[in-house]
């Protein structure tokens, strides 16, 4: 089995988020679907996703002394769950 989730993303807005929303955003696989992605969450934490949003992102450029490197691409994706459930994704860091 593959590694899906690699991490929730914990910022001021990804709180403002959960809060106001419930919505949750991980950084995941960048092969992965939604299906998958949903499965995991459903099964890792025990809640019902409503939907799942994902965003590719292309690494940057980074200068290392005098040569030019890249970082690496990633994709994050925004969980919304069904309004009775929550996630503490605090214990589960």
């Amino acid at each position: 089995m593959k590694i899906i989730l690699k991490r929730p993303l914990i910022t001021e807005k990804t709180s403002k988020l959960q809060e106001s929303r419930n919505q949750y955003v991980f950084l995941v696989d960048v092969n992965a679907n939604k299906i998958e992605i949903k499965r995991q969450i459903e099964k890792k934490f025990g809640v019902s996703v409503k939907s799942v949003n994902t965003m590719n992102y292309e690494g940057r450029k980074a200068r290392v002394g005098r040569f030019f490197g890249k970082k690496s691409d990633f994709k994050k994706a925004v969980v919304t769950l069904l309004k009775d459930h929550k996630l503490d994704i605090y214990d589960q860091v």
